[in-house]
């Protein structure tokens, strides 16, 4: 088994992979082994399959031959196939780059197996009829240095600190400084880097696309005792998780609130169809920015009710806006004068 996952890590030429990387990742695959046994497998395993290593220059890197054919997936069922490319489609973001480089061969295989089967196989045409939209309004992800992203991964997967250089939003310049690499959140369209600075056990995100450059460290990732991410993200890390749980009382016009028949707020939800048409929606929720911006989404089409101070947010954010615009009809109009 060690060796069959050896010859799945080794690339295809150009690109290289040294005897210590091939055992790092064997490590991280949960294999017990060494550099030593990881070379004496590399030597044997180039008398029966087209690897070689390329000896120009230290450390040695090995690779498949160029021309070297697929060899260890020649049944792979439609439905993998299928699974295989949306997998690529679908979590490319949240996969270490050196697992989809791994995976390229797959992918090929997987898209040459779909289009060899009949115009008008079922399965075929499965990837084309399913798509997943998001329910606000789109944005554009931010471009993060591919070099940046492979390193920043490799950190997670193999638990080793980073050098970085980092530049806040209002910053002119980046600060460079070594970080604990801890886990990995997508939120939206941004990837965040949660991690630790220097010695310090205080948690951090940091936006991968703020980072300017990154170098891979020998030292291991010191994670803070009992650190878990689920309980990060929970812990109000985001600034939209839950502050404390809230009594909401809410009426939206029936437009509005016909979507939480089917997709309630909470399970503890309860829609009442008041004398005017309408619907008055009661839940106990988390306080959250989130919710408010949910609630701030409809416009004039809710009224908070319950709890007064959300209720008086919501006013005072209304009345900012009416004043907003007033004040850009004043100027408007002046102009035009």
């Amino acid at each position: 088994m060690r060796q069959w996952q050896t010859l799945r890590l080794i690339p295809r030429h150009p690109r290289k992979i040294t005897a210590s990387e091939l055992c790092a990742n064997l490590q991280a695959d949960g294999f017990v082994v060494g550099k030593r046994t990881v070379e004496r497998d590399l030597q044997s395993l180039g008398t029966i399959f087209p690897i070689v290593s390329d000896e120009r220059s230290k450390p040695y890197g090995w690779c498949w031959q160029s021309n070297a054919p697929t060899f260890d997936l020649p049944g792979i069922s439609n439905s993998a196939a299928i699974a295989l490319l949306l997998a690529r489609d679908h979590l490319h973001t949240l996969l270490p780059i050196s697992t989809l480089a791994q995976l390229h061969p797959y992918f090929a295989l997987a898209e040459k197996k779909l289009s060899t089967l009949e115009q008008h196989t079922q399965i075929t045409g499965w990837q084309h009829k399913v798509r997943v939209i998001p329910a606000t309004q789109p944005l554009l992800p931010p471009a993060i240095e591919e070099e940046v992203q492979a390193t920043i991964y490799e950190a997670l997967l193999m638990e080793k600190q980073c050098l970085i250089a980092y530049q806040k939003r209002d910053a002119t310049e980046p600060e460079n400084y070594p970080v604990h690499t801890l886990g990995l959140v997508q939120r939206g369209q941004i990837l965040y880097l949660v991690c630790t600075i220097r010695t310090y056990p205080h948690l951090r995100l940091l936006a991968l696309h703020r980072i300017k450059a990154v170098a891979l460290l020998d030292d291991a990732t010191v994670p803070p005792v009992d650190f878990d991410l689920d309980a990060y993200i929970a812990s109000s890390a985001f600034g939209w998780m839950p502050k404390e749980s809230i009594k909401l009382k809410a009426i939206f016009v029936q437009e509005a609130a016909a979507h939480l028949y089917e997709t309630p707020l909470e399970t503890n939800q309860a829609l009442f169809e008041l004398e005017d048409g309408r619907i008055q929606l009661e839940a106990t929720v988390q306080e959250t920015l989130q919710l408010r911006w949910w609630l701030q989404g409809f416009g004039d089409a809710v009224e908070v009710v319950e709890p007064k101070q959300l209720r008086q947010q919501m006013a005072d954010s209304a009345k900012r806006l009416v004043d907003r615009y007033e004040n850009k009809a004043q100027f408007a109009g002046a102009q035009m004068q």
